[in-house]
């Protein structure tokens, strides 16, 4: 790639999930936004209405089909979207469709743009992305942070051969149509390789952290006070208490080592299981354990701050060995030691920066081992921190992302505009 040219260039953004919306998804578009932003371009984010995780659109936003506004001085139009629970399938397919066919009239309220970029999951995005990209004759840029369908087949979100099929086609043609492809991790770039995509059209943007939005920081008195926290070793969880999370293995592991009453656990957030881990939680009669909801972003470094260890688990899916979930980058930034139960590519991570201990997923006795361990060995805990820190600092901070993520949109505009100069070819 070649270097980036100076001119400013105007950015479309195709993503599903954007602030006030919490998440990895929504963090990680926003933030790469916000730097392109600071840095003179012009962005604009086609998103829907807020309703992540709850599935609950608010009453100022319900009924609209439409609405836009100025968000950190980027353009955003919301679009409808069909909110639910999303418990089955259908449900599911409705909310992703929904917002595929709303973005791309959103889109055509978006005037100039040079390029898009498409963030998936969920692969209807790229294909919103593809559309508009293919309406205004601009390049199309998709951005893959997850395998997709491969992952939704995994955790039993996508069924029937019909539906499947057309998803592994749809995915096939979108990698093809597309100008590039942004990747999150290496093992990405493998899987794209073996489905025949050249590797000359893919860019690694891994997945980060705002270093200095997530940092170590004091404990928060009042929020030790509120939760019954107070002189307690906290192991905390805080995200999405969904189906890929595997979080059933955190309740059995606080059944394991319920004796040791001054260890308890925080679950910060909402998802689709939620319910049933309260209903199970009640039913072992586990007192050990604190459910906190979801907090914005700017509260969740704060929660991290009274936790003396974090977890970061997935399920034991074979597709996960190749991803890297971004609580471990915050986790790491925050200087918190953290107990890992995902193999692969996060394994590689957290074991390069000696940040913490790899369980086996779905594993509660080794959870309940590591948990045990840093407990009794309090000088891991200050050794695991700061060297995570160092770690997260030096390879994994959203800004080096965003001169990645400003680089190449700069390179595919120039180069656009060079095929279509008069005499080129």
């Amino acid at each position: 790639m070649k270097p980036k040219s100076d001119k400013k260039i105007h950015v479309l953004f195709i993503s599903q999930h954007f602030p006030p919306e919490i998440g990895a998804a929504a963090t990680r578009i926003s933030e790469l936004a916000f730097a392109l932003r600071r840095r003179g371009h012009r962005v604009s984010v086609v998103t829907e209405f807020p309703n992540y995780p709850e599935g609950i659109i608010q009453d100022h936003h319900r009924g609209k089909l439409f609405l836009k506004e100025k968000y950190n001085d980027i353009e955003i139009v919301r679009t409808f979207v069909y909110a639910s629970e999303r418990g089955t399938i259908l449900q599911r397919m409705l909310f992703y469709l929904s917002f595929m066919f709303s973005s791309i009239f959103g889109g055509l309220l978006v005037k100039d743009y040079d390029l898009v970029l498409a963030t998936s999951p969920p692969l209807f995005v790229a294909l919103s992305g593809y559309v508009l990209s293919v309406f205004r004759r601009r390049p199309f840029i998709f951005e893959v942070r997850d395998i997709w369908p491969e992952s939704a087949k995994s955790l039993d979100q996508l069924r029937g051969r019909l539906f499947i099929w057309i998803a592994e086609k749809l995915e096939r043609f979108l990698y093809h149509r597309a100008d590039r492809i942004i990747v999150v991790t290496p093992g990405f770039i493998r899987d794209l390789l073996n489905k025949g995509i050249p590797r000359d059209k893919i860019t690694l943007i891994s997945n980060g952290v705002d270093v200095d939005f997530f940092k170590p920081r004091p404990a928060v008195a009042s929020l030790a006070g509120k939760y019954g926290l107070k002189d307690k070793f906290v192991v905390s969880y805080a995200g999405n208490l969904g189906l890929a999370q595997g979080i059933e293995t955190i309740i059995e592991c606080a059944d394991l080592i319920q004796d040791q009453s001054d260890i308890v656990f925080l679950l910060v957030g909402d998802g689709v299981v939620k319910k049933k881990i309260v209903a199970g939680v009640d039913g072992r009669g586990l007192n050990n354990v604190v459910f906190v909801e979801s907090q914005p972003k700017s509260e969740i470094s704060t929660f991290l701050s009274t936790s003396k260890v974090c977890l970061v688990p997935l399920k034991k899916t074979e597709l996960f060995r190749i991803t890297v979930p971004s609580k471990l980058y915050e986790s790491m930034a925050c200087g918190k030691p953290v107990i890992l139960s995902v193999d692969g590519e996060a394994r590689r991570i957290l074991e390069q920066a000696r940040a913490g201990i790899f369980v086996e997923p779905e594993n509660a006795r080794e959870m309940a081992r590591a948990i045990l361990t840093m407990y009794r060995h309090p000088e891991l805990l200050a050794e695991y921190g700061r060297n995570g820190r160092r770690y997260v600092v030096d390879h994994f901070s959203r800004e080096q992302q965003a001169d990645l993520l400003e680089s190449l949109l700069s390179w595919v505009s120039a180069s656009v505009a060079s095929e279509d100069a008069p005499g080129t070819g």
